[in-house]
Parts: C-alpha cells; structure tokens; sequence
C-alpha cells in the first residue's frame, strides 16, 4: 500500500490556510447558483487524485462524534450495551459531543480499513464533508477548511474548488 506524504500536505495546508479561510468564507456567504453542483463536480475529481486507504489520517489523528444512535447500533454489534460500549471506548468532550476516548480509532486496522466499516458512525460516512446539504454553512464554520490539517482530500478539495468558482464569486 503506497502511503501518502501526509507531511507534505499538512505544510501545503499550513502555507494555505489563510487564503483558503478566507476563499471559504467568501464561498458560505455566496449566493451564487450552481455551487452545490460544483461542489459535487469536485469531490468526484479530488478522489481521483486522493485514495483514503493511502492515508487514513483522520482516523488516526481525529475522533469521530458519535450520536447516541450511532452508540446503540455499534454497541449491539458488539453483543454490548449502550453503557458498556461507551466505557470501553468513548468519552464526552467539552462540547458535550461523544468521541473516542484515545487515537489512532479503535477500529482502525492494519491495512487502514475500517473494521466496522457498514456501521460506522454517521460522522465517518460523511467524511471530509464535501457534499453535504448545509455545505454554505461548513464553508462559513471553517468545517472543511480545519480537516485540511488531517485531510490531504480536504485541502486538495477546496484547491480544486478555488481553481473553479473563485473568479466568479
């Protein structure tokens, strides 16, 4: 398995941040028609370029935010109850939001597939985010913009992404 220079990235990402908060600010506050198709344009070409089993990043440095019905369907999974799955792997953060208690994810494995792959928490399905209906208001909340550091698809997604509409903003 070819690994990704994540590295390499997250210094592009570092170098970038500023303009690309600022591009996604401009993107949340745009009226502009079309972006959401853009925006699906896009995520289509980013994973052409960005394979998730070369990295694996976010599942190694971030924790998902589990909701209680993600809990439930992955705690019967594992013949456990809501209670004992939480104590075993997952914790409550400042934000009140339910997370992995450590990192890299507990059902990271070797090969950097997921091991509980077709039940996984909603919050890793959706990952990095791209295509979701409320994508204004990500752009706005800086979402996508702070996976950069984790997510080389993140920055090359929002790359690609100015490259295409910014002129037209």
């Amino acid at each position: 398995m070819a690994e990704l220079n994540v590295k390499k990235y997250q210094r592009r990402a570092a170098r970038k941040k500023k303009d690309l908060v600022k591009f996604m600010r401009k993107v949340g506050k745009s009226t502009k028609r079309g972006i959401l198709k853009t925006v699906a344009e896009v995520d289509k070409e980013v994973w052409k370029e960005v394979a998730c089993l070369d990295c694996a990043n976010c599942c190694k440095k971030m924790t998902p935010t589990y909701t209680r019905k993600d809990v439930n369907r992955i705690a019967a999974h594992f013949k456990m109850t809501y209670k004992e799955f939480y104590h075993k792997w997952l914790k409550t953060d400042t934000n009140k939001d339910i997370i992995n208690k450590k990192t890299p994810c507990q059902f990271l494995g070797k090969d950097n597939k997921c091991t509980i792959y077709s039940i996984r928490p909603s919050d890793c399905a959706g990952f990095p985010h791209f295509t979701r209906k409320d994508f204004r208001y990500q752009a706005q909340e800086k979402t996508i913009v702070n996976n950069i550091s984790y997510c080389p698809a993140s920055l090359v997604f929002i790359e690609k992404l100015q490259a295409r509409i910014e002129d037209d903003l």
